[in-house]
């Protein structure tokens, strides 16, 4: 079964469309003890950092998380959702994270980028990717961005980048964790591809 995490945090509607496409075995869920008996998770997200982990913290779900993720199954964050993997952001101040994966979240870099490109990145643009598993049958594939922040993280745990104003890193995966800043329910055929792998792991 999958589970599509209920933190009030993103548009859970359509991801549930999105993997239905693939799976009738996919609910969304809130209760932190029905997440230890799923087979995998997807932790999507759209808002503010701090806000989001505050509700994961007052519902217990953080550690409900943190258990799945230590089963070795499957866990994808998507966008906001990716964001929270990591140990901390910068965005309204300091706030720690999830930490499944080393590495920040920080505001992209105006004086990195030329003065007619805006933020938030907002729109279609292509990742780079690496072999990985979440990229069978895609190659460097467009899919669709909206995000103010992103990751900084060891390269080790890259597997796409994604050039706005400079490159930035646009997907994760260290061991049994993925995580992806574009949207891949908003992505058309090359988002449903993703979604498809990532069920099929």
């Amino acid at each position: 079964m999958l589970g599509i995490i209920d933190y009030n945090m993103g548009n859970l509607a359509s991801v549930y469309n999105a993997c239905s496409k693939f799976t009738k075995n996919v609910k969304i869920v809130k209760n932190t003890d029905d997440i230890k008996d799923l087979s995998r998770v997807i932790l999507p997200g759209v808002g503010a950092y701090k806000d989001a982990m505050e509700h994961l913290n007052s519902n217990d779900l953080k550690n409900a998380i943190l258990e799945f993720a230590k089963s070795g199954k499957p866990l994808l964050g998507i966008c906001l959702g990716m964001q929270l993997l990591f140990e901390s952001s910068e965005e309204f101040g300091l706030t720690q994270g999830l930490g499944l994966i080393n590495g920040k979240v920080i505001k992209f870099d105006k004086s990195k980028m030329d003065e007619d490109l805006k933020i938030p990145h907002m729109g279609w643009n292509k990742i780079i990717n690496k072999k990985n598993p979440l990229f069978k049958d895609l190659t460097n594939p467009y899919l669709y961005f909206v995000h103010s922040y992103h990751i900084v993280t060891s390269e080790e745990n890259i597997i796409g980048t994604t050039n706005y104003g400079y490159d930035f890193t646009s997907a994760v995966n260290k061991d049994n964790i993925f995580g992806f800043q574009p949207h891949p329910e908003k992505s058309h055929n090359n988002g449903l591809k993703i979604l498809e792998n990532f069920i099929n792991i």
